[in-house]
């Protein structure tokens, strides 16, 4: 039977966000809901299930364009739990193309996240926070991977962009709340003679290869020198300007801390051992949660273990 035409995330009423925050089947909506839910920031979205077609598509597009005021839409899809296969998304593309573009992920048995746009060149700061449970021989941990201007959370999530600067707490019980004192961070910036150069050309050809092409910018054979040229035609300089990172996240750490202590009480899965969200603050400026990944329940028994191992350490 199809279920009912999708509605925005923020629209929802308490009930159906609690409905869906519990509903493992599309873990990226789950957590979306879950966070709307708790009152953190979360883009506003829709989700179509692969029992969908491209009529409930256009509605959907038609609904959140209308809640958001925007001609244009991102898309993101759910797999539920992950095999080896991974789907880029994050792109933005104009509200008439989102019904074509969508099509093939929900042929494939995915769900498609249609979202409010952002502008991934813009970001101010993008953080990766990851939560350890205490465990056997292991005390419980808080650790925070940085990047500034001009960055974005896959970068850190999957473009194998090392961190400007890393945060760590040590011996945290996330069931029992206690802030911590300043001198118990450790922050660490990146030392490394020519890191920074090595960073930027490494997204630049991460936005060549993928970002850009998968959205028509450029051509399949754009390198990292094009995308430079792309991002300063249009003046996005945010990625060749200071990056005051340690300065940012040293300024957010305590009420990150403070929201990541909120997640893991509220984590559906009350045995979780390793929890993962990403963070940005964008230009506008204006801060957004993505996902709230649960390192044992985001990929199949069919996946490698050295894949799921990677995803849980990155």
């Amino acid at each position: 039977m199809t279920s009912a035409l999708p509605s925005p995330l923020h629209t929802l009423d308490a009930a159906q966000l609690t409905s869906a925050a519990m509903d493992r089947r599309w873990p990226k909506w789950q957590t979306m809901a879950l966070l709307h839910s708790l009152k953190l920031p979360v883009l506003n979205a829709c989700l179509i299930t692969p029992d969908h077609n491209t009529t409930v598509v256009r509605h959907a597009v038609r609904a959140l364009s209308a809640a958001t005021g925007t001609a244009t839409l991102m898309i993101r899809s759910d797999g539920g739990v992950e095999k080896k296969k991974y789907h880029r998304g994050g792109n933005t593309f104009p509200v008439e193309e989102i019904p074509a573009r969508s099509a093939g992920l929900l042929a494939e048995g995915r769900a498609v996240i249609l979202a409010e746009p952002t502008n991934r060149f813009t970001n101010r700061l993008t953080v990766l926070i990851r939560m350890d449970r205490p465990s056997i021989g292991r005390p419980g941990s808080l650790t925070m991977e940085a990047l500034g201007p001009g960055y974005d959370a896959a970068d850190l999530t999957r473009g194998h962009i090392p961190p400007q600067v890393t945060a760590h707490l040590d011996d945290i019980d996330f069931d029992h709340y206690q802030p911590p004192r300043w001198h118990e961070w450790k922050i660490i910036g990146d030392r490394c003679p020519g890191g920074e150069d090595a960073r930027r050309q490494r997204r630049l050809g991460r936005l060549a290869h993928q970002t850009l092409t998968d959205s028509g910018h450029l051509a399949g054979t754009a390198d990292a020198e094009h995308a430079e040229a792309w991002l300063r035609k249009r003046g996005f300089l945010q990625l060749f300007a200071p990056q005051p990172t340690r300065e940012a996240l040293a300024k957010r750490a305590c009420r990150l801390f403070e929201d990541a202590f909120l997640l893991a009480l509220s984590q559906p899965n009350r045995n979780w051992h390793c929890l993962a969200t990403a963070f940005s603050v964008f230009a506008e400026p204006r801060t957004v949660y993505w996902d709230l990944v649960d390192g044992e329940r985001k990929y199949s028994v069919t996946a490698p273990a050295a894949a799921r191992n990677k995803e849980w350490a990155s």
